[in-house]
């Protein structure tokens, strides 16, 4: 039994001696070996099986691991294989969100995190032989037998090929060494794993090597009762490159019937649809997506943009009179959306809408890349952008939400709601604050801890200069004289501004948005604290984005360290809105002209398109 076994294997290997060198046919002449009708239930068996255990080569616990330091390479193999799965899977972990905050950075901060991973000590041999340069990739397809040399002198893991293949992922080597470790795969083992066919497929989707993905996509579903979704996911991305994308919608339909598809799948196809000026498919599957209640990312819209512009520029104007009037409406209702949800269009965006908008028959709409200036006045138009004040209406919802959610709701400052409700009695026997000042934040700004003191003082001094009402929250253990809380310095605050202090235990910032939002739209604050875990306890996002609003038109920070003897000078609160915003015959809108733009910050930069018809 054992004899014909591999008989067969050596007869399937056959075709694999000319795979070394051959273009890319090679790997088809590989399925084709492998995986004809006949002989596929055997096959698959020997030359395209996932390992014994169903889950993924790797995943499972090695028994020689099991012992004392077992699970800490099995967890950090799992880890490493988390990164390699976010890859997989169009990187929607770490691909851009379409909120557009800090996206590339969170990409940096993968990165690192898997650089981390192989640097550790715990990490298995072969990883920290890929640590210290040992496991190189090669600059040639190798033959069999220096394949075999090279894994002997890497300590001959079992592993090796599936630590090579990620060598030569991550640094870019040529496809046709990937294919002789295939091929040297195949001949030792008489088995090519999922696993390295999914990390060998990843390959070839990040360097466009489609007719490649292809073959491996015949050989796996030939191979295999399903895919995974990172499978999936490759091979809907490839295939929407090419002029077989519609194959990718019948991929995107298996994967519906175990998974929900996720924006990267619908934002692939849709991409290609439009490519291909089928617009019906598009906007079904741009349905489809909201309706599943999926976000779509700035590639979705920005392929619709541009379909739509370049669909009517090839059809002429006379056809697509009835056509302009519906997708203009479909269109619009995404720059609204954007605008709700306060969302900053990419560069590359922004220049789709750009055209577009330049593009409509009969409307003269021109384009300027522009800045407003400080009194929020577009440099290019001339005409005044919305303001950063809050309505009526809106700090009523604010101050409702704020009220109920983060100082009386179940939040994690319940604990503070004795001292709370002295401070709210506190607070209605005094007039209305025209600044709150977050006492002991501010006292740390510079990093002589010994000025503490002196520094909230000399804020303190510079908004009453300014004859403004000032309430400044602390902790009793600052009224305690010492190097840090000098007694004069603490006496003199208490002459120029009304204090409360709170129990050491206590968190401040119930206490000063309290203060704030009770003295009314007026009222500012100052800290340095950005309030995002406060901002996540709102119950919904308009409230959060109300929220956001708010604290970039009443937060005052110091700008930069409080020097002694000298002013204290504060960093200017915009009079206007950063957020898209539209009238009769204007567009504003603010994008993303940077890779590193942190969540809490807003853009520079404005697309300001005006119709002179």
């Amino acid at each position: 039994m054992g004899s014909t076994l591999i008989l067969k294997v050596r007869v399937c290997l056959k075709p694999l001696t000319p795979f070394l060198r051959q273009g890319s046919s090679a790997l088809s002449t590989l399925q084709t070996s492998m995986c004809k009708s006949s002989q596929l239930p055997l096959l698959a068996r020997f030359l395209c099986t996932r390992n014994s255990n169903p889950n993924l080569g790797g995943r499972q616990t090695d028994k020689r691991n099991s012992g004392q330091g077992g699970v800490k390479k099995y967890t950090i193999r799992r880890r490493e294989e988390g990164l390699w799965d976010d890859y997989a899977k169009g990187r929607e972990g770490v691909s851009k969100s379409v909120f557009a905050a800090g996206t590339a950075k969170r990409t940096r901060e993968m990165l690192m995190r898997k650089s981390a991973l192989i640097s550790q000590d715990e990490q298995e041999p072969e990883a920290r032989k890929i640590k210290e340069g040992k496991m190189q990739p090669p600059d040639r397809p190798l033959s069999a037998a220096e394949w075999q040399k090279l894994k002997e002198s890497l300590g001959n893991s079992e592993r090796f090929a599936i630590q090579m293949m990620s060598v030569l992922f991550s640094s870019g080597s040529d496809l046709d060494i990937a294919k002789s470790l295939l091929t040297f795969v195949a001949m030792e083992t008489g088995t090519l794993s999922y696993e390295l066919l999914l990390r060998y497929l990843t390959l070839c989707v990040s360097g466009a090597h489609d007719t490649e993905v292809f073959d491996v996509y015949d050989i796996m579903r030939g191979s295999f009762h399903s895919l995974e979704t990172g499978a999936s996911s490759l091979f809907i991305k490839s295939f929407s490159r090419t002029a077989r994308w519609r194959e990718a919608i019948n991929i995107l339909q298996e994967l519906k019937k175990v998974f929900t598809p996720s924006q990267r799948n619908y934002s692939d196809i849709i991409s290609a649809a439009m490519k291909h000026s089928d617009t019906t498919t598009a906007w079904a599957l741009y349905d489809e997506l909201n309706e599943k209640g999926l976000s779509p990312n700035q590639e979705t819209w920005e392929a619709l943009f541009e379909g739509v512009r370049q669909s009517r520029e090839e059809k002429g104007k006379e056809a697509e009179a009835m056509p302009q009037s519906e997708t203009q409406e479909r269109l619009l209702g995404i720059l609204l959306y954007m605008r709700n949800n306060q969302i900053y269009p990419q560069h590359s965006l922004a220049n789709s809408i750009k055209s577009w908008f330049e593009s409509l028959t009969g409307e003269k709409w021109t384009g300027s890349w522009t800045s407003p200036t400080a009194k929020g006045v577009c440099r290019c138009c001339g005409s005044a952008l919305e303001s950063i004040q809050l309505t009526v209406e809106e700090y009523q919802q604010l101050k409702g939400g704020v009220m109920s959610e983060i100082i009386e709701g179940k939040d994690v400052f319940n604990k503070t709601t004795p001292e709370l409700e002295r401070f709210k009695a506190f607070v209605k026997k005094k007039p209305a604050f025209d600044v709150v000042v977050d006492g002991l934040n501010i006292a740390n700004i510079n990093k002589d801890k010994s000025k503490q003191s002196e520094t909230l003082l000399a804020v303190v001094s510079e908004l009453q200069s300014q004859g403004l009402t000032v309430l400044v929250l602390g902790r009793k253990h600052m009224l305690k004289p010492s190097i840090f809380w000098q007694r004069n310095n603490m006496d003199l605050i208490r002459q120029k501004a009304h204090c409360f202090f709170t129990d050491n235990i206590s968190e401040d910032d119930p206490f000063l948005l309290y203060a704030t939002l009770h003295s009314g739209n007026h009222c500012k604050f100052v800290s340095r604290d950005l309030m995002r875990d406060h901002k996540a306890c709102l119950p919904d996002g308009a409230t959060r984005r109300l929220f956001f609003k708010w604290q970039r038109g009443h937060q005052l920070v110091v700008g930069g360290f409080v020097p002694a003897s000298r002013r204290v000078r504060f960093q200017s609160i915009p009079c206007y809105d950063t957020i898209i915003q539209t009238t009769a015959d204007s567009w504003h809108f603010p994008y993303d002209d940077t890779d590193d733009r942190s969540t809490y910050e807003v853009p520079q930069r404005w697309l300001c398109l005006t119709n002179k018809d």
